[in-house]
C-alpha cells in the first residue's frame, strides 16, 4: 500500500465533536486504525471543532471514550504526556499564517458580498441554465480597498481563487476520478483569518501532520478537488485518497436517523461486546480473502487491505451483529463473567459467584446480549410467584401434579449434599421417569425450579442451585397445589 518503504503510513480521524458519535464515524475511524496498524504507521486523532457553537464538550467525551472502548489507540499528541488529540481550536494561528500567505500571493482575496447579493446572483445563474457558482467579482478589489473597507468594519469572507483546470487523483477504492474546476467557482476557505473552514483547515493540517492517506467517507468525494487545489497552491504534497461506501439500512436506503443519532456508547449500555463491535463494523464494506465470518482484532489488522473495500453501499444488518455478539459472549473467559456482567445484573447477584457463573454458563446459549442475561436468569437467584397451573403437564391432574412432587422431594433428600452434581442428579431422576412419565416428572420439576415456561433443563437448574434451594422450590410449587 505504501509505494516506498522508507516512508511511514500516517492517518488521521478526525471528528466533528457536533453530535453523537455514530457508526458511520466509528467505521471510519476503525478503517483507518485497522489500515495502519497493517501497515506499522501512525493514528492521528485530530478533533475539528472550529465551529465553536456547535462543537460540545460533551460530544468529545463521547468520541474518546468510544474509541478507548473499542481499544482504537492513536499515536500522537500536540506534545502532551497524555497523548491527547490534536484540537484545530488549539491551531487557528498556523491556519492564519497560511491565509495571509495565500491572500499576499494573490491566490486568496476578502469577498464582501452580502448572502442577498449571492442569492440574486444564484437565482439568475439558475435562471439561464447554469450550475450555480460565484461570479468572482470581488476578486477585482485591490488588496488596498480590501483592507480599508476591513478597517471601517464591514463584514467579509476569504476566498480562494480557484485556477481553471482539470484535477485527476486516483481513489485506492473507486479508481481515476477527475473534475472540472471551472465549476466550483472561487470557494470561501475561512470567515476571516481566525475563522478558517473545514476543508481549509483539514487541508493544513493533513500536510503540517505529514498525511500519507486520507481514508474517509464518500460523502467527502466533493471535497477532494478542493483540497487538492489548495495544496498545490501552498506547494504541499498529495496525499492518496481512500472513499468508503455508504452504510444503508436493509432495504439499502440510507440508513436511517435512529442509527445515525444513536451513540456507539449506547450500544455498550445495551449489552454488546467490543469485540463483537469490531468484528461487525469491519465487515461494513470490507471483506477478508475468505468468508469467515469471526475475525479477532489480530486477524483483521493482519488481512485488512484497502483494495478489499467495495464501492457498493455496505448493508447494516442488526440481526447479523446480534449473532455475531452473541458468539464473542459465548467465549467470555469464566474469569472475566463478573466484570463483564457488573453493569447488567442487581449488585447483589456478584455477592454469590458461585452462582452466577453456573447461571451464566446455563443461560449464555439464549442471549444475544449481555442485557438478556437479567430477564432470563433472575430465576436462579429469587424464584418468581408464577400461577399454579404453570406446573401442570398438559392434561394433568393437580393430585399427580402434587403426588410426583412429593416423590422428587423424597428422592432429593436421600442425596448426600456432596453427590448433588448434576451428572449423578441426573442418574437419580431419570430411572422415575420410566414409571411416573417423562413429561409428567420433568415438567413439573422444571417449572417448580425455575417459576417460568421456558429454561435450561431441570438437571443443570437443580446443580446450579444446590439440595437445599431445591428442595425449598419443591415444597413451595407443593403448598401452591394444596
Amino acid at each position: 500500500m505504501i509505494d516506498d518503504p522508507k516512508i511511514e503510513a500516517r492517518v488521521r480521524f478526525a471528528p466533528s465533536p457536533t453530535g453523537s458519535f455514530h457508526v458511520g464515524s466509528v467505521r471510519t475511524a476503525l478503517f483507518n486504525w485497522l489500515f495502519v496498524r497493517n501497515q506499522d504507521g501512525k493514528f492521528i486523532l485530530r478533533i475539528e471543532d472550529t465551529d465553536i457553537e456547535r462543537s460540545k464538550k460533551e460530544h468529545e467525551i463521547d468520541i474518546f471514550e468510544s474509541l478507548k472502548w473499542l481499544g482504537l489507540d492513536w499515536d500522537e499528541g500536540p506534545g502532551r504526556g497524555d497523548l491527547g488529540p490534536y484540537r484545530q481550536s488549539e491551531r487557528l494561528s498556523i491556519y492564519e499564517g497560511y491565509l495571509s500567505r495565500l491572500l499576499a500571493e494573490n491566490k486568496a482575496y476578502w469577498c464582501f458580498c452580502s448572502k442577498e447579493d449571492l442569492e440574486i446572483e444564484r437565482q439568475a445563474m439558475l435562471s439561464q441554465g447554469l450550475a450555480p457558482k460565484y461570479s468572482g467579482k470581488c476578486g477585482k478589489i485591490s488588496p488596498e480597498e480590501a483592507e480599508n473597507r476591513l478597517k471601517s468594519g464591514e463584514k467579509a469572507v476569504i476566498r480562494f481563487r480557484t485556477p481553471q483546470t482539470e484535477i485527476n487523483f486516483t481513489d485506492i477504492i473507486r479508481g481515476p476520478i477527475k473534475f472540472d474546476s471551472s465549476l466550483l467557482g472561487d470557494i470561501i476557505i475561512a470567515k476571516s483569518l481566525k475563522e478558517p473552514l473545514f476543508s481549509f483547515a483539514g487541508t493544513i493540517d493533513d500536510a503540517e501532520m505529514k498525511i500519507t492517506h486520507v481514508i474517509r467517507g464518500e460523502d467527502h468525494i466533493s471535497n477532494t478537488p478542493k483540497q487538492i487545489l489548495i495544496q498545490k497552491a501552498l506547494g504541499f504534497p498529495e496525499p492518496k485518497y481512500a472513499h468508503l461506501p455508504l452504510i444503508l439500512s436493509m432495504d439499502r436506503s440510507k440508513l436511517s436517523k435512529r442509527y445515525l443519532e444513536t451513540s456507539l456508547l449506547e450500544y455498550k449500555k445495551a449489552g454488546y461486546l467490543p469485540e463483537a463491535m469490531v468484528n461487525f463494523i469491519a465487515f461494513l464494506g470490507w471483506h477478508p480473502k475468505d468468508n469467515k465470518d469471526i475475525m479477532s482484532r489480530e486477524e483483521l489488522i493482519k488481512e485488512f487491505d484497502l483494495k478489499r473495500v467495495q464501492k457498493a453501499g455496505a448493508v447494516f444488518n442488526q440481526s447479523k451483529l446480534d449473532w455475531l455478539n452473541s458468539q464473542y459472549i459465548k467465549k467470555i473467559n469464566i474469569k472475566e463473567i463478573k466484570e463483564t456482567m457488573e453493569n447488567f445484573i442487581p449488585m447483589e447477584w456478584s455477592k454469590n459467584e458461585i452462582l452466577l457463573l453456573k447461571a451464566f454458563n446455563l443461560e449464555k446459549e439464549r442471549i444475544n446480549t449481555l442485557a438478556d442475561f437479567k430477564e432470563l436468569a433472575d430465576f436462579f437467584f429469587d424464584l418468581p410467584d408464577y400461577k399454579p397451573e404453570l406446573l401442570k403437564w398438559k392434561e394433568m391432574e393437580e393430585e399427580k401434579v402434587v403426588s410426583n412432587l412429593k416423590i422428587l422431594v423424597d428422592e432429593i433428600e436421600k442425596m448426600n449434599e456432596k453427590d448433588f452434581s448434576l451428572r449423578k442428579i441426573e442418574n437419580k431422576i431419570m430411572p422415575l421417569t420410566e414409571a411416573l412419565g417423562k413429561g409428567e416428572l420433568l415438567w413439573p420439576l422444571r417449572a417448580a425450579l425455575s417459576g417460568k415456561d421456558a429454561s435450561p433443563s431441570p438437571f443443570e437448574i437443580m446443580d446450579a442451585l444446590g439440595k437445599e434451594e431445591t428442595l425449598k422450590r419443591l415444597k413451595v410449587a407443593i403448598k401452591k397445589l394444596t
